[in-house]
């Protein structure tokens, strides 16, 4: 394999986030899930910003069907970059499964982020399957230190969430209907945190930006898609 551009992108980016899945897997085993559980959820669900959503609100005793709400709602983007994938890479039909379950933020924005057909599809298979293989080994590596690390809080752990979601937030905040979008749902979602059971306030807060979406005006190609700039003429890469 040569190591092109998308192949030093992918391996980079896969080395990155598959260091911070010690963070879950440290967070879930404190969370009350055992090693196996949180070995499963990496393996299945695959989608961080939805598996943090998913223990955070378990194990502020919130119900299942609470952390499954939440959890799905921030696993949308996912059905957004797959047709998005799609069209760029144009899977056969034997490889539509496996290229749906490595369809994260990681890998869609390298392959976005490359012209040529060829590396588009190298960057998406590097970044995608290396995320997932590392994310599932240092998973499973912070799930058995997880006793023995102690409170994850300690290390500073439970703050890696947050880190990460505000770090693929804030290149989005480029005008001010988004930035009023952020800070209505943060004011909506403090607000309700007294007073609604976990997981409640976050489903609160996307029916707030979804009505917003539904009833504003923004500009129609503003979406999901990672934060890409288009090749020079305005059309969308290929």
């Amino acid at each position: 394999m040569r190591f092109t551009p998308a192949v030093r992108i992918g391996l980079s980016i896969a080395l990155a986030t598959g260091l911070y899945g010690i963070s879950f897997g440290a967070l879930a085993v404190a969370s009350g899930f055992s090693v196996l559980q949180t070995a499963l959820l990496s393996l299945l669900m695959f989608t961080g910003g939805s598996q943090f959503a998913f223990i955070g609100v378990v194990g502020a005793g919130g119900t299942g069907a609470a952390a499954f709400g939440a959890s799905s709602l921030l696993g949308v983007r996912n059905a957004v970059y797959g047709a998005q994938i799609n069209r760029l890479l144009r899977p056969r039909r034997w490889w539509r499964p496996l290229a749906a379950q490595l369809t994260i933020d990681e890998s869609a924005a390298t392959a976005a982020s490359q012209q040529d057909p060829a590396e588009q599809r190298c960057g998406f298979w590097v970044a995608g399957l290396g995320v997932y293989l590392l994310w599932n080994l240092f998973t499973l590596v912070g799930a058995l230190l997880g006793d023995a690390m102690g409170d994850p809080r300690r290390w500073g752990l439970d703050g890696a969430a947050v880190a990460a979601f505000l770090g693929l937030l804030w290149p989005r905040l480029r005008s001010r209907e988004p930035v009023a979008i952020a800070v209505a749902c943060a004011l909506v979602t403090v607000l309700a945190l007294p007073w609604l059971p976990p997981g409640v306030p976050i489903l609160l807060a996307a029916a707030v930006a979804a009505i917003w979406g539904w009833f504003g005006r923004g500009p129609a190609e503003e979406g999901l898609e990672p934060d890409v700039a288009p090749p020079s003429g305005g059309e969308a890469p290929r």
